[in-house]
């Protein structure tokens, strides 16, 4: 029976021999319920969410204690490599990005981002890919962008038993339309319109709102009303969670990042040096050494060796063995 760490939890061995970091112990393995989220927000608990896109990243994400996994359409950029858009990426890509992830992250609650393309026709074909989000891809729940015409989707989509995340302020699937990737809710009316889309949203049947490059006194306004959570991504700190990019907090991103991103790490440096050492030490007969290749035994080295310079006799000798072994025919 594995050892228990605090709260009954279990630990990684490195507790095990006296490490005592609350960072390294490993996160329950039911699946964190949704009202859970609800309850949080009325008991001051801040919700975590983070983006991620294959198998390592939802473990990583899990051991981390991470409430909210989202998969985001931002894989477009991080992943796929689009520049400055989401809009390309497709359901199928979005659907198989799910999957991985669906099978690596056990508690957080996993949330598939409903592509460009996918909801915006009509209610009925925005329920049909919710539905695979959840049937194929193994998600928990879909997040869309927008108010407006999306109310409607978030209405029918709820109806047919899908939780749904909503996202207001800078939606980047319209990013186009809002004159580029720019903070919204700055008059006093865009501020005001923000305050009724969350509302809207929240009356339409979302389990919570993202709100994204929105300045800090609109989103506590916005958190102030709703009684479901809001995730702030640029909105200041009084959104009841924080939802960053995986690939932006652990420095994987390059070029210019949006303000409100905070790097936690810059793994871009770090793999960028472990290729070129790797590339130097192949090049240079460095790597691999005798500890990174396996040996035989002496005497099938030898019986190798003659095999090698005598092949005819070790096919006789292959075929004197067959017919030895073989069973008597009746």
């Amino acid at each position: 029976m594995p050892s228990s760490g605090r709260a009954g939890l279990p630990v990684r061995p490195s507790e095990m021999t006296g490490r005592e970091d609350s960072r390294y112990q490993l996160a329950p393995r039911a699946k964190l319920p949704l009202p859970r989220l609800a309850e949080m927000k009325r008991n001051g608990e801040r919700i975590v969410m983070v983006t991620a896109y294959d198998a390592p990243g939802a473990r990583f994400a899990e051991d981390a204690g991470v409430d909210v996994v989202l998969v985001g359409d931002t894989a477009a950029m991080v992943v796929l490599g689009h520049e400055g858009t989401t809009v390309p990426v497709t359901m199928e890509e979005m659907l198989f990005l799910t999957r991985t992830v669906a099978r690596a992250a056990r508690r957080p609650v996993v949330i598939g981002d409903m592509p460009f393309g996918s909801y915006q026709v009509s209610d009925e074909a925005a329920v049909e890919n919710a539905i695979r989000f959840v049937k194929e891809a193994g998600a928990d729940a879909v997040k869309l962008e927008g108010a407006g015409p999306s109310l409607s989707r978030v209405r029918a989509i709820v109806a047919a038993g899908i939780p749904v995340m909503g996202h207001v302020g800078l939606t980047p699937q319209s990013a186009t339309m809002l004159g580029g990737f720019k903070t919204q809710g700055k008059t006093a009316p865009a501020a005001a319109q923000l305050v009724e889309d969350a509302l809207a949203l929240e009356q339409a049947g979302c389990f919570a709102v993202v709100l994204e490059a929105v300045p800090s006194p609109v989103a506590a306004e916005i958190t102030r009303r709703l009684s479901v959570p809001t995730i702030g991504i640029g909105a200041g700190p009084d959104c009841n969670g924080q939802v960053l990019v995986y690939h932006d907090l652990l420095g994987l991103s390059e070029g210019h990042l949006p303000r409100f991103v905070k790097r936690y790490a810059n793994l871009s440096r770090e793999i960028r040096d472990a290729l070129d050492a790797y590339t130097h030490d192949v090049r240079t007969g460095a790597f691999p050494e005798e500890q990174h290749t396996y040996e035989m035994p002496a005497e099938e080295l030898e019986e190798f060796e003659k095999t090698i310079r005598n092949p005819s006799a070790s096919r006789a000798s292959d075929q004197a063995t067959k017919r030895s072994s073989s069973p008597t025919k009746t």
